[in-house]
């Protein structure tokens, strides 16, 4: 069972965005590997307080955690904050440290291999994907064709002489305090340590070459419009010994031209006949698994609302299903032929015409209310 997340930095529920970000700013010094070469425990304690801040001081991703807990990210690829390495944390957090470790995160021994090498990562790739309604209640695997930058084969490299391999310089800035030493990427090899020594004709300046490629995404059910998935690794490569980009996958939700979505919940609009609302009859309407047959009992109601469960989309985080709601619209004709005016000018005011609301028959709000619960 994973660690709360509270507890791993320390704090209360209630704790501020400041009180969070100073909370992991003191576990992150604390277990930070520079200070903790070669301790393992250690950097997994500097992992673990990364996660917990990444989710804890994201305004939308704490509320879905206070709401839900760890459920909330299961399964869902990169909206949570699991899985974090060492480049996620280091090129997200910077900020957290200041001036610690020799001026930033560019002074981290053990970043990417020993001497102080940093291991630059590639540029992420953004993508747009299509779903229609079935493929967001059921999940769906999308294959779909990427062009991202890889390196080519028979490219080669040597140690940068500009840093020595480390991937960063040493810069001495005057300031009124004196002189202040801070180590940053070198410019030569982009923090690599590492630059190009031969490569093919095809292969650009780093090494890279733009090929397309066919990826699989999988896509959890219950995505809605707007969020954005995370493929680690493909994005575009980066040279030497550095590590893929991620491909970012943003969600565009098609309309349904029936059903339309509140939530994990779908409302459908279902119109009848007069005399079908007085004699009762069987409809069938349109589901997300295809099409399904009600019964409707005599005298049903305009505005009546029947709930069949479970007929919704599948919750994101894990739990169960939402509904489906089926309003009910009883279509008054605009036009009478004489023999139908005559009939209906018979009932009017007739005993069994006139409108007797029964108790259970519920008001507007509490049909609203009933909705949301």
């Amino acid at each position: 069972m994973k660690e709360d997340y509270y507890d791993i930095l320390g704090i209360s529920k209630n704790a501020t965005a400041a009180e969070i970000k100073k909370a992991y700013r003191k576990k992150a010094l604390e277990y930070h590997p520079d200070k903790n070469p070669g301790d393992s425990k250690a950097e997994e304690l500097f992992k673990k307080s990364a996660e917990a801040y990444e989710v804890l001081s994201n305004p939308d991703k704490k509320a879905r955690y206070d709401q839900y807990g760890h459920a909330a990210f299961e399964g869902a690829g990169g909206f949570g904050g699991g899985g974090m390495n060492m480049d996620d944390i280091f090129s997200q957090f910077g900020d957290i440290f200041g001036g610690a470790f020799g001026g930033g995160f560019g002074g981290f021994s053990g970043f990417g291999g020993g001497g102080g090498q940093r291991r630059v990562k590639g540029s992420n790739l953004r993508i747009r994907v299509k779903l229609t309604l079935e493929e967001v209640a059921n999940g769906v695997e999308k294959k779909v064709k990427v062009k991202r930058k890889m390196q080519v084969p028979g490219v080669t490299y040597k140690t940068c002489s500009t840093c020595g391999g480390h991937g960063q310089v040493t810069k001495i800035t005057n300031t009124i305090l004196g002189r202040m030493q801070t180590a940053v990427p070198c410019s030569t090899c982009g923090g690599s340590g590492q630059v190009i020594d031969k490569r093919p004709a095809d292969a650009d300046a780093q090494g890279l070459k733009i090929k397309e490629e066919t990826v699989s995404i999988k896509i959890p059910a219950g995505v809605e419009d707007g969020m954005q998935l995370k493929v680690p690794g493909k994005g575009n490569e980066a040279p030497g010994n550095g590590i893929p980009g991620d491909l970012l996958v943003a969600i565009e939700a098609q309309d349904h031209e029936t059903l339309k979505r509140e939530g994990d919940n779908l409302h459908y609009d279902l119109y009848i006949s007069f005399p079908e609302a007085i004699l009762g009859t069987s409809k069938e309407i349109d589901a997300v698994g295809g099409k399904v047959r009600i019964k409707l009992e005599p005298g049903i109601q305009s505005g009546k609302i029947l709930r069949l469960r479970g007929k919704g989309i599948s919750s994101l985080n894990g739990y169960g299903s939402g509904d489906l709601l089926v309003h009910i619209n009883v279509w008054t004709p605009k036009e009478l032929n004489k023999e139908q005016r005559e009939f209906f000018e018979r009932m009017d005011g007739s005993e069994n015409f006139m409108p007797k609301p029964e108790k259970s028959d519920k008001s507007f709000f509490e049909k609203v209310k009933d909705m949301f619960s």
